[in-house]
């Protein structure tokens, strides 16, 4: 009867891991790595940006990322090293600034 038992809750413990697998991850677990795989080498006009995030380089990767949403909802990850970019990143935030006041 115990070798029963034994049996009984191993096979209810690996269909409970089964089902836990297929599971999704919380976000913050999905997070820990560089989002960027490539980066947009081809320079373009500032007014097609909608929204610019900085991700600075930590334990998640070690990268700096420049991450931009077009107007056309479209992600793009640009070179933080390029100085094109630095350029856009620089207009996007003085544009900002003026849209706050």
């Amino acid at each position: 009867m115990t070798s029963k038992l034994a049996v009984g809750l191993l096979a209810v413990f690996m269909f409970s891991a089964l089902l836990c697998e297929g599971q999704v991850q919380p976000r913050s677990s999905t997070e820990l790595r560089c989002q960027c795989i490539k980066t947009h080498s081809v320079p373009f006009h500032p007014k097609l940006i909608k929204e610019l995030r900085v991700i600075e380089s930590g334990p998640h990767c070690e990268n700096s990322e420049i991450i931009v949403k077009l107007t056309n909802d479209k992600l793009l990850c640009l070179d933080p090293t390029a100085k094109w970019v630095q350029k856009v990143v620089q207009i996007f935030l003085k544009r900002t600034e003026n849209q706050e006041s």
